[in-house]
């Protein structure tokens, strides 16, 4: 039967109907209950804090970096206020749409696009994400002027300057973008927000230092995402001052005088081991990384086949050559193989018995009989030739290493290398093969399997000049917290090297005088209108090896392969200040193209001397 027409049926289906709505309503009314009930009672504290952070959010404080300056007080490293554009990924619907406005609004490259995503992950959704650094002031006037980009700011910062450019590059070093290998070495917390850290030299090394403490503040934006608030919870604390050891002005002179060519120039302080002058040509400028490199300047620096970046003084390995002749000869004395008195007849060549190879002299028509000081004065091979072949590989290696070779110094910047000492053991683990007689010989005058750093032979020269202490090379001298007073740095280590006659040294020390003043010193030319007393040691060092009748005639050979010419010295004589190694890559003699070098540096230090006696002077007859 149809219901049509049935008003019982179809009173009976509308009863059902309603009972049905009615528990429906009544489940989603429960259901809508429960859940405000959930909200606003049990879990009131959790969503309320919740929507609290919505509003507050709590950001590091990036602390001011601390300045670098030299023993004088000149400025080597600063900070200057800048801008950067930042992003805040909550605050921007569509980044991708947004960086594309922004380039084309001439703001940032594909580079900058690039950066910003490689640097995303370092950052939280509510952080100010930083896109491009340093921008120019007439696009952040433009900028400011119509911001069109919601969750897109302009924020002031402080950026690394380094006022003298490329002057004393591979000791500062500098600072660049964090990456994220540099998240590992450092401490998450206070390295929070950090943009730039040191990537080499006192940067690097000291980076804690000068890095500071990261504060804590609380910001509190309104429903647009405006900032309305800002509370500092805890201040940043500015990393320190520090204070090197190095004389910027002695430092500009050598690089001046190194201009154009491949070397290095290192000064230290005889007395305590600091680093006065740290120089290796060619130079680049630090400036360029603070923001990231520019394609352009990284290729430069990449291609250039004179290696910009190495550091010579410190990472460059030459054959030391004669430079090394004063410390063997101390070491024939102190072993009792030769005197003072004992003298060889040099005829301008040497040869071992049953041996057909010859040893040539420097000096082809030969020194004739020479003694100990002679010998180190006019650099005589033969003498040191005889002297090495006496001694023997070992008893040289036993001597030479007290004086570091072979060994890094410990300066307080990093990528030392030690370079090589060697001995049988040595050519056995290296080599897999024997020594052999004649390259005891050649170690004898610091050529074949030996090389050294610079650094190494200013520290050794340094050890002869006060007569036995190994100093530690070190450039930090002093630190500074901002508004503090400047503290010393008690970081001066040495060790004793053993001597069993100090006549022995002074003989030594005889020869490197008369180096400058005798009538065949090889660096005589050195001590016209000296006006201070002068030591030294010239030195010329082979790239290769020449065949036993080979006359070595340098325009022969691409510059390549042409001599290392090398000059040490210390002064003054009576009472050693500073001792200084150079070392000029492919130039030739040490007498005439390292030395005349080598005394405009020198000259410099003590002109300062003697302008400050004179003021001193000046103020007490006052």
């Amino acid at each position: 039967m149809d219901s049509i027409g049935n008003p019982h049926l179809e009173s009976s289906l509308l009863s059902s109907r309603l009972k049905l709505a009615l528990i429906f309503i009544f489940l989603l009314a429960s259901t809508l209950l429960i859940r405000i009930y959930n909200l606003q009672v049990v879990n009131h504290d959790f969503y309320q804090e919740e929507a609290l952070g919505n509003q507050m959010r709590s950001l590091p404080i990036v602390p001011n970096r601390g300045k670098i300056f030299d023993r004088n007080g000149q400025i080597l490293a600063t900070n200057e206020l800048t801008y950067q554009l930042t992003l805040t990924p909550e605050k921007v619907k569509n980044i991708s749409k947004t960086l594309l406005q922004l380039k084309k609004f001439g703001l940032i490259d594909d580079e900058d696009i690039k950066t910003y995503y490689k640097n995303r992950k370092r950052f939280r959704q509510f952080h100010n994400i930083p896109i491009k650094y340093n921008l120019n002031k007439v696009k952040v006037a433009e900028f400011l002027v119509s911001n069109q980009f919601p969750g897109v700011d302009i924020e002031s910062y402080f950026h690394r300057v380094y006022p003298h450019d490329s002057s004393g590059v591979h000791a500062l070093g500098y600072v660049s973008r964090m990456n994220k290998k540099d998240t590992l070495l450092y401490d998450k917390e206070n390295y929070s927000g950090t943009l730039f850290v040191g990537k080499v030299g006192i940067e690097k090394q000291y980076e804690t230092l000068l890095h500071g403490q990261t504060g804590v503040k609380q910001i509190e934006r309104n429903v647009s995402g405006r900032i309305v608030d800002t509370k500092i919870i805890t201040p940043a604390v500015s990393g320190k001052n520090l204070y090197l050891s190095l004389d910027l002005d002695m430092q500009k002179k050598a690089e001046s005088v190194l201009k154009g060519k491949r070397g290095s120039i290192v000064v230290v302080n005889v007395t305590n081991g600091e680093v006065l002058t740290l120089v290796s040509t060619p130079t680049y400028n630090p400036n360029w990384f603070v923001n990231g490199i520019s394609h352009a300047n990284y290729k430069l620096l990449q291609t250039s086949k004179d290696i910009p970046q190495l550091n010579r003084a410190i990472q460059g390995l030459y054959p030391p050559g004669s430079t090394i002749k004063p410390m063997v000869a101390l070491a024939g004395l102190e072993e009792g193989i030769i005197t003072n008195k004992s003298k060889t007849f040099c005829p301008g060549y040497y040869k071992l018995p049953n041996f057909k190879r010859k040893f040539n002299d420097w000096k082809r028509t030969g020194h004739g009989h020479v003694d100990v000081k002679d010998s180190i004065a006019q650099s005589c091979d033969v003498f040191f030739y005889d002297l090495a072949d006496k001694m023997g590989i070992d008893q040289l290696h036993k001597n030479l290493v007290l004086f570091n070779f072979g060994r890094k110094t410990g300066i307080d910047i990093p990528g030392e290398k030690g370079g090589i000492m060697p001995s049988k053991s040595w050519k056995k683990i290296n080599r897999g093969e024997p020594w052999y007689r004649g390259e005891t010989l050649i170690a004898g005058i610091g050529q074949g399997f030996m090389t050294s750093s610079p650094l190494q032979l200013a520290v050794a020269t340094a050890a002869l000049a006060n007569k036995g202490q190994i100093f530690q090379p070190t450039l930090l001298r002093a630190t500074q917290t901002p508004g503090s007073s400047i503290v010393a740095i008690d970081n001066k280590h040495s060790k004793q090297i053993p001597i069993k006659d100090i006549h022995n040294w002074e003989d030594v020390i005889d020869g490197m005088k008369m180096t400058i003043y005798a009538p065949k010193g090889t660096a005589r030319k050195l001590n016209k209108g000296l006006t201070y007393t002068l030591a030294g040691k010239t030195g010329t060092a082979q790239v290769f090896g020449l065949d036993a009748e080979e006359q070595y005639i340098a325009e022969k050979y691409e510059e390549k392969l042409r001599d290392h010419a090398l000059f040490t010295g210390f002064a003054p004589i009576e009472n050693p200040q500073i001792a200084i190694a150079i070392i000029v890559e492919n130039a030739g003699s040490g007498s005439s193209k390292a030395a005349p070098l080598a005394r405009q540096v020198l000259d410099v230090y003590f002109n300062k001397q003697a302008t400050s006696q004179s003021l001193d002077a000046t103020m007490l007859h006052q």
